[in-house]
């Protein structure tokens, strides 16, 4: 070997060398959001954040009671939902001759097309007139074992389909998600995570 061919291969390892050590610098996730964002800004927010302890913080920055009955209804084991599991079709027979697939699938594209386009209508402000998860939490407990026993299937179903429908696409698809304890899957949210934001909560014993 040449003593130009060794130069030039220690200039190349030393190149290499230098290449593993350069650490690439991420800008943090803001925690601010709009004034009472929607709960899927909030999740959303607490899924990009890098650290457990950042998740934490924006669940405690934006807390609400309504955020809470989500997130209960969606981890705590000791919730039945009272609902077929699985995807929801449509209430209106004209809806399901007028869009194919099911209500479920509707709403999952709607989002897909929301984060393409970056078009969230943005916390309370919904200039479409739809309704929230912060107003209609309350009626939670009609889908939940024990809520209302009083209520028929078919009642309770089309309930669960006209709330859904009146909801912010994204609102929606978070309830069909706590309907089935999935929440989790769809965001990089644990229940370790709420139960450290949410000290308070107590798990368990529900029904």
């Amino acid at each position: 070997m040449t003593e130009a061919t060794k130069k030039t291969t220690r200039t190349r390892k030393a190149s290499a060398s230098k290449a593993t050590t350069t650490v690439k610098k991420t800008k943090a996730v803001s925690l601010e959001l709009p004034r009472n964002p929607l709960m899927f800004e909030i999740l959303d927010l607490s899924s990009r954040q890098r650290t457990k302890a950042k998740k934490v913080e924006a669940l405690q920055k934006h807390a609400c009671k309504e955020l809470q009955m989500l997130l209960i209804w969606n981890f705590d084991e000791s919730i039945s939902s009272v609902l077929p599991e699985g995807e929801v079709p449509y209430g209106d027979p004209e809806d399901q001759l007028q869009y194919s697939g099911s209500l479920s699938e509707s709403l999952e594209e709607k989002a897909r097309q929301m984060y393409t386009a970056n078009d969230f209508s943005l916390g309370n402000a919904d200039g479409n007139g739809r309704t929230t998860i912060r107003a209609q939490a309350k009626n939670f407990y009609h889908f939940l074992e024990g809520g209302n026993p009083g209520l028929s299937k078919m009642r309770r179903e089309s309930m669960f389909i006209n709330l859904l429908q009146g909801l912010h696409p994204l609102e929606a698809e978070l309830v069909i998600l706590a309907k089935d304890g999935l929440i989790g899957d769809r965001y990089k949210i644990t229940q370790e995570v709420v139960s450290e934001a949410f000290p308070e909560i107590k798990w368990g014993n529900r029904r």
